[in-house]
């Protein structure tokens, strides 16, 4: 049982972290905020119009937690209610969405590979087929291609080709699934460019939840992927992150050092890179010779592989991910005793979760220039 205080804080955050989103979403879907003046102040009406964003958002993240939450009870191992981080940037100019995510803690242990395997999927599972009826809700549903005139009045004018200023340009990746889902379900003739989609609150919502969804399902540590892998593979589940990590950390920082930046440039970046990529190893078991040994072969593969294809480029929003990953969370997944397989059933969801991630995964999710 939970103590009233538990149920007054957790209940505050999710409270909160609606609020926010619905701030964030009125920011990214209508230009409106509540610290703006004239017209792209945030009324009252704007504010309950961008709960179209947050309520569909915060329901998929919450049905994702309440995943493993009703998951840890039916195994009677002790986990707190979810935990919402609101996060609401726009007071300082900064782009949010209003939240860092959702959380529990487990407070018992879990002594079974199965029950590893079945808290860890899941959330994900549960929170992708609410996000799959929300985006096949928002791509049959698209409003009129005259739509995007209310929110961008200037793109009526048929002279417009921006103000000349130099401003933000901002989109999203595609992903498999959202790619697929708008070719065999939307109105080609109302279906917007990524960087529209901000504008349709469902839609939003729903890339965003894969997103999410992408994220927990790398098949890394101890995140949700990485119990997936932990059941289905228990003799290499150790391996497995480590190649993971590994290739989604030089992914990431392509690009970072290349032969064409200045040589006292690359001085100053090149030690501070490999040191960085050491440091993603620090909490791993290798010896200190190895981790060197590692990021300066990441380090010299990017920098090579820049001077044969310089416009290849990786996705640096990824590395603060991988930072946290290596350095805060680890890469190792806690043992159980015993190597039992996984029934058939649990392998099938297994397999599911991993096309799932596959599906959902964007290698960069979020494009700014």
């Amino acid at each position: 049982m939970y103590k009233p205080k538990e149920y007054f804080i957790h209940g505050s955050l999710f409270i909160l972290t609606v609020i926010t989103t619905t701030l964030a979403g009125g920011e990214w879907v209508y230009g409106k905020s509540v610290i703006a003046s004239g017209e792209s102040f945030m009324t009252w009406e704007y504010f309950l119009k961008s709960m179209a964003f947050s309520i569909p958002f915060v329901g998929i993240l919450l049905v994702h937690e309440l995943g493993h939450f009703f998951t840890s009870i039916y195994h009677k191992v002790k986990c707190s209610m979810p935990y919402f981080i609101p996060a609401w940037l726009g007071f300082i100019g900064w782009p949010s969405i209003g939240t860092f995510g959702a959380i529990i803690r487990m407070k018992g242990l879990v002594n079974s590979r199965r029950k590893f395997f079945d808290i860890g999927v899941a959330g994900p599972i549960a929170g992708f087929v609410v996000a799959f009826g929300v985006l096949v809700y928002g791509f049959t549903t698209l409003p009129p291609a005259e739509y995007i005139y209310t929110i961008h009045p200037e793109y009526a004018d048929p002279e417009f080709e921006g103000n000349g200023e130099d401003v933000l340009d901002f989109e999203l990746g595609k992903n498999l699934l959202f790619w697929g889902m708008g070719e065999l379900l939307a109105d080609p003739d109302r279906l917007p460019v990524m960087s529209e989609v901000i504008h349709y609150p469902f839609l939003f919502a729903g890339y965003l939840a894969l997103f999410f969804s992408a994220l927990n399902l790398l098949p890394i540590g101890q995140l949700d992927g990485g119990h997936v892998v932990f059941g289905l593979f228990p003799k290499h589940h150790r391996q497995i992150s480590i190649s993971v990590f590994t290739i989604f950390l030089a992914y990431a920082g392509l690009g970072t050092i290349r032969p064409g930046m200045p040589l006292e440039e690359l001085m100053i970046s090149i030690p501070l890179y490999v040191g960085f990529l050491y440091i993603c190893y620090s909490r791993t078991d290798f010896s200190l010779q190895s981790k060197l040994t590692i990021a300066l072969s990441i380090a010299a593969g990017q920098y090579a592989l820049a001077f044969f294809k310089p416009e290849w480029d990786g996705y640096q929003g990824w590395l603060f991910f991988a930072f946290l990953l290596g350095r805060v969370m680890g890469l190792r997944h806690p043992e159980v005793s015993g190597v039992r397989e996984m029934d058939r059933n649990r392998k099938i969801i297994g397999w599911l979760a991993i096309l799932i991630f596959v599906l959902c995964f964007s290698p960069k999710p979020f494009i700014f220039s």
